[in-house]
């Protein structure tokens, strides 16, 4: 049996920590992030991954900087740090207390997708596949020496979160695999490639719907990729409106759809991005895009919940020209 210490923040770290912890390795600490001030209130709130390992009685620390308790790791005497999601760059120095090494579980298939945000990014960019990888860390930004990777496919209209929950989990179960491998001494070190791709942080920005340069999918992808992190936005008579959920179809399946406006085809093809082309309370809402409709499904306005496009109509008259920015 290993003695683990384990790093990680959010509900994706937990689902690995309680994977080990149900595996029966000696959890002998438990480090992640301090607990931020969350809501209205700015109450407290601790991190999914404390809130186990104090169910679980493993002690926790909780540094600012991971270089503040390096003594404590080194009195610990781990074999293996498992460092899941934990937000905090480690030095060369933290990741060679280990005996055994350092692993990282990652949300991608190494090296596509490096950094931050893999999950977030494979949903976004339209991937058809993504993954998780075990690794050895290293100095670098997820450059270590690859383990194990898995390939998982990616739903058409599957959400990050969706995506998210199920990583999490298969992340657990490889990393205790990966675990077993490493105490057995059969765990295999393949190097990465130098074709990689890089996933930074998303920022609120890339968050607004542009309508005339992006086509119906690549704001279908965008909607997905961001629910429900911070959602998808546009601007309707100076009011946002967060979008959740949306379907797309090129301008010939929305000819074939609704054959009343083929004569208006031309027409349809000069409109600007984000016109409202059509508005019907049982059909929906349907807004010109990039050679491309976007079919509102879900939506939140201002102080509001979110609430399907029919239920939004039926409070809101949006008649066909209004415009979406």
């Amino acid at each position: 049996m290993l003695n683990i210490i384990f790093m990680g923040t959010p509900d994706f770290a937990k689902e690995s920590l309680e994977a080990i912890y149900n595996a029966k390795h000696n959890i002998i600490a438990v480090i992640t992030n301090p607990d931020r001030p969350k809501g209205r209130g700015m109450k407290m709130i601790a991190s999914p991954v404390k809130e186990f390992a104090i169910e679980k009685n493993i002690p926790v620390l909780q540094p600012q900087k991971i270089g503040e308790i390096k003594e404590i790791l080194e009195e610990l005497n781990p074999d293996l740090f498992c460092v899941v999601a934990y937000g905090k760059i480690l030095s060369k120095e933290i990741l060679n207390i280990p005996k055994l090494g350092s692993i990282n579980v990652h949300g991608s298939l190494l090296p596509k997708y490096r950094g931050a945000a893999p999950i977030q990014w494979a949903v976004i960019n339209g991937d058809k596949t993504t993954g998780i990888t075990t690794m050895y860390m290293d100095e670098g930004m997820d450059t270590g020496d690859i383990i194990l990777k898995q390939e998982v496919e990616i739903g058409e209209d599957e959400t990050t979160g969706e995506l998210w929950d199920k990583l999490s989990k298969i992340g657990g179960e490889m990393l205790v695999k990966t675990v077993d491998y490493i105490e057995k001494g059969i765990a295999s070190r393949t190097k990465q490639g130098s074709d990689f791709s890089m996933a930074p942080m998303l920022n609120k920005e890339m968050a607004k719907i542009d309508w005339n340069n992006k086509t119906g999918k690549e704001i279908k992808n965008l909607v997905r990729g961001l629910n429900p992190i911070m959602g998808a936005y546009s601007t309707l008579n100076g009011k946002k409106i967060k979008i959740w959920k949306v379907e797309s179809l090129d301008m010939d399946e929305f000819e074939s759809e609704h054959p009343e406006f083929k004569e208006h085809k031309e027409r349809m093809e000069t409109l600007e991005g984000g016109t409202v082309i059509y508005s019907d309370i049982k059909k929906g809402l349907y807004v010109k895009a990039k050679n491309s409709v976007v079919i509102l499904q879900e939506v939140q306005a201002e102080n509001a919940k979110r609430m399907s496009i029919q239920d939004f109509l039926r409070g809101n008259q949006i008649k066909m020209g209004e415009f979406f920015e």
